[in-house]
């Protein structure tokens, strides 16, 4: 039976791998950093919960003892997405973290790290066609601070390698919707906000979307199948804000938003949401890293994965359908169908 150690254990991509890892026969240790909400997330499943954070990782370093594979799923994400200067912190647990991890995983013995990157670090590909692993860095990398660290990273993990033995391969999954989102992420927060009437048009432009499920099985399958040092981009399908709406409606029976906001009009609300979430210090779901992504509409191909790792994406509409179960289950929807 092989040991697996998994980041990010309680979030969107970590608590579906560790569901995929349970089911394939593995043994997982969870890294989490509340008891509690790990033990809401995955009940009475057997598995060992290992209390720390990605800022100390010499504080749970012990627990890689024994450990076949790392899958490194945590990283300073959502908190970004808000207003304020988080630089310092990105820094911190997406890029010294990371390495801090890869050190450790290599004294205790660990046979093979698979590290999450993203998909918005890479940029569109030339003369229109999508981009992929080798077409260099994404310009929104600029000033969206969290594709920046992941930049950041993704360099310091490649210089790692040069000079060490353990067998690391990156994933780069596109933005990920899907069942298990706990927290939720901001993909789930608009799906519930679509359904409940709070957003009355909708933002242009899209990005590539994924099932965690999805990823969390390209994850597993590159521990095998996944070549050291190579990055796997697992980006999904395009999908556009209006598509999104148009499912969810097929699926649900309510009606969507059909009006699309001004480009100029979004980025200006965006400007002044982070200004009432600075003034108020309450979280915002507009913010301008976000509204800029989605504007840049950039597509991606996940062709290397598709056939280096055997990757599959499921349709959308399954995808929502579970997270739309998912979400009633915990009581945070309540779907009425309209007549």
């Amino acid at each position: 039976m092989k040991t697996a150690l998994v980041t990010g254990s309680t979030g969107l991509l970590g608590s579906n791998l560790v569901q995929i890892l349970l089911q394939a026969g593995w043994e997982v240790k969870a890294l989490v950093r509340s008891r509690s909400k790990a033990q809401k997330v995955f009940g009475d499943t057997k598995l060992t919960l290992v209390t720390g954070d990605m800022e100390d990782v010499s504080g749970f370093a012990q627990a890689l003892q024994g450990v076949d594979v790392v899958f490194h799923t945590a990283a300073y994400f959502r908190e970004y997405y808000q207003p304020g200067d988080h630089w310092q912190k990105l820094e911190k647990i997406n890029v010294k973290g990371t390495l801090d991890l890869l050190n450790a995983a290599q004294a205790a013995g660990v046979k093979t790290f698979i590290y999450t990157s993203s998909s918005g670090v890479i940029a569109p590909g030339r003369a229109g066609h999508p981009g992929d692993e080798n077409s260099g860095v994404s310009p929104e990398a600029t000033h969206n601070l969290y594709f920046k660290s992941k930049v950041l990273a993704e360099e310091k993990v490649a210089a790692w390698c040069q000079h060490n033995s353990l067998k690391v391969v990156q994933i780069l999954p596109g933005w990920m919707m899907g069942p298990g989102d706990w927290a939720p992420t901001a993909s789930g927060q608009i799906i519930l906000d679509l359904i409940n009437g709070k957003m009355p048009a909708l933002l242009q432009g899209g990005a590539n979307t994924v099932d965690p499920r999805d990823v969390a099985e390209a994850m597993l399958a590159a521990v095998e199948k996944g070549q050291t040092g190579e990055r796997y981009l697992v980006a999904g399908r395009f999908m556009s804000l209006k598509v999104l709406a148009q499912t969810l409606e097929k699926i649900t029976g309510k009606p969507m938003p059909r009006q699309l906001m001004p480009k100029g009009i979004a980025l200006l609300m965006a400007v002044l949401s982070e200004g009432y979430g600075r003034l108020t210090r309450q979280p915002v779901l507009m913010t301008l890293a976000g509204v800029r992504t989605m504007q840049a509409a950039i597509q991606l191909s996940s062709a290397k994965a598709e056939q280096n790792l055997l990757t599959r994406f499921r349709p959308l509409e399954d995808t929502l359908r579970d997270e739309l179960a998912f979400f009633e289950a915990q009581g945070t929807l309540k779907i009425q169908k309209s007549a």
